[in-house]
């Protein structure tokens, strides 16, 4: 598992997103104010422009101000870190 940064230090794991996509569809509104309304909404744009919209395997919709082009190049960066690398992964003990 490796932590994908989404912006103002927020991170999500890059096993758990199913989609990244830009928020100006309809069908992409519609699914984030279904979200809201269901309570599974996290909005980590911080109240700055939507710009990006994570779909989680949760069902969690996470609305973030990266673009999904600079999201989805963070999970092929060679420095993302990966479970074991802060300490988080499951050790034999």
């Amino acid at each position: 598992m490796r932590l994908i940064h989404i912006g103002f230090g927020n991170a999500v794991s890059d096993e758990r997103v199913v989609a990244v996509v830009s928020p100006e569809s309809a069908p992409i509104k519609r699914l984030g104010q279904e979200a809201k309304e269901r309570g599974m909404l996290i909005d980590a744009s911080f109240g700055r422009k939507t710009k990006g919209v994570l779909v989680m395997d949760s069902g969690h919709v996470i609305w973030s101000s990266l673009t999904p082009e600079q999201i989805t190049a963070r999970f092929s960066e060679p420095g993302a870190q990966k479970e074991q690398d802060i300490g988080m992964g499951d050790e034999e003990v």
